[in-house]
């Protein structure tokens, strides 16, 4: 468990990853062998922890800010745009997680020595060859859907001396001319766990993924086993975590204007004594989850707080219902707008009451179950309580069939300004969900 002859940076990173209990000791020999850095582009956009913004940084032009970035626990996006934008684009859409999450993620696959691993979503390589190193390269394939992110990631690999086969293509049809799989891992959120994955995971083998729902960006690393009849896996959630989406799995949010042309005129009001620090926690906050589980197809955005209000909108997937809540700073109530077939707000209210009840349980409460056929995904029962069922199609939309409680938002109660739209909001950018995690 030596870090010899690793450059002062990343020994200080390592260091820093074993001391959190990240980075154990069996992947130890890996981390030191192969650097982060020789799978990043000259060209890079590390996410500065002090700024919360991600920042311009090209080797020929910084060497040592690069270099500094390279051995940093930071995530560093490194394609804008599905490659359309040449340098920094609207919505990064590729990048190199943190060393964190990289080494929580391969610590909860429990690789084995002569164990085959599949990979979804290469990326720069690293993940990869980090696998490669410790287990061969021929007992590792991944699978990245971008051409020229997948050439480039087999170019590093080639030149680290690991050729690790890289196919590029569709990761969410895994692949069945190389199954069955000890260990498959995804390093892009999913909203549904693919049918291939199970039916090309070996009885017994883990599943380790990011899984969400479309309520907001955050995921959470769940760990799935797949049960010996080869039909089903299931497994508890390790911890939040948010990854840019498989493609097949972004958002498919039409835009706010599609909802509210005209402004909240006519809406249903009323008020409610729920708070932002309630509704919204920190940026990973269990409730968000929680909620996301129980209220299905829905999308939620929040804006940034201007002038002392800030509102946060709330999305139907499958029909155009909408609502809005305004918080205002002083003010022991927000004011509520819903409209639309369902009453999202109401829904919303009575799934976090539903998690506050049942004792704000954190991940490690949560569990789920998937089938083959992607007939069914569920919250586990028993141990994993409490529990939801969730049933999913092959297109991935989920549907809870959990009974709501929609007793638990306030009256009704007096008029106030409207609520801006969430352009005029500022609202925080969840880019689809980037690997900040």
């Amino acid at each position: 468990m030596t870090l010899d002859g690793v450059g002062e940076g990343r020994s200080a990173l390592g260091r820093s990853l074993l001391e959190r209990k990240t980075l154990t000791s069996d992947w130890v020999p890996s981390f030191a062998a192969i650097s982060r850095a020789d799978f990043l582009p000259e060209l890079m956009w590390p996410y500065d922890m002090d700024s919360g913004t991600t920042v311009t940084v090209d080797l020929r032009d910084e060497p040592s800010l690069w270099f500094s970035y390279a051995d940093a626990d930071v995530p560093i996006v490194t394609q804008w745009d599905d490659g359309k934008a040449e340098g920094r684009g609207n919505v990064p859409t590729s990048s190199a997680s943190m060393p964190s999450v990289v080494f929580r993620m391969l610590r909860d696959l429990d690789v084995q020595a002569g164990q085959r691993v599949l990979e979804i979503g290469t990326g720069t390589g690293w993940n990869a060859a980090l696998l490669a190193h410790r287990l061969g390269h021929d007992n590792v394939v991944t699978i990245e859907i971008d051409s020229a992110v997948a050439t480039a990631a087999r170019d590093r690999l080639a030149r680290c001396g690991l050729p690790v086969l890289v196919l590029a293509r569709d990761g969410e049809e895994g692949d069945e001319p190389g199954a069955p799989y000890d260990r498959i891992i995804a390093t892009a959120g999913l909203r549904s766990i693919p049918p291939a994955w199970i039916a090309q995971a070996w009885p017994g083998g883990l599943i380790v993924a990011p899984w969400g729902t479309h309520y907001c960006a955050q995921d959470a690393v769940v760990r799935l086993e797949v049960a010996e009849d080869g039909k089903h896996a299931e497994g508890r959630f390790t911890g939040p975590v948010e990854f840019m989406k498989l493609r097949s799995h972004r958002l498919p949010f039409a835009g706010h204007d599609v909802y509210v042309p005209h402004g909240v005129t006519g809406a249903d009001r009323s008020t409610t004594s729920v708070t932002v620090d309630q509704l919204l926690g920190d940026r990973f906050a269990v409730s968000s989850f929680a909620v996301g589980l129980r209220v299905r197809d829905c999308y939620r955005q929040a804006a940034a707080e201007r002038d002392g209000a800030r509102p946060v909108w709330f999305y139907g997937l499958t029909d155009k219902s909408w609502a809005c809540v305004m918080f205002r700073d002083g003010q022991d109530e927000a004011q509520v707008w819903q409209s639309g077939p369902r009453r999202l707000w109401d829904e919303v209210a009575a799934a976090l009451d539903w998690w506050q009840q049942a004792g704000e349980p954190g991940y490690d409460r949560f569990g789920l179950t998937v089938t083959a056929d992607s007939s069914t995904t569920r919250r586990t029962p028993g141990t994993y309580e409490p529990h939801c069922r969730r049933r999913t199609d092959r297109a991935g939309s989920g549907k809870s069939a959990a009974a709501l409680r929609p007793d638990r938002v306030a009256a009704r109660g007096r008029r106030r300004v409207q609520p801006l739209s969430p352009g005029g909001g500022h609202p925080t950018r969840s880019a689809r969900g980037t690997s900040r995690a």
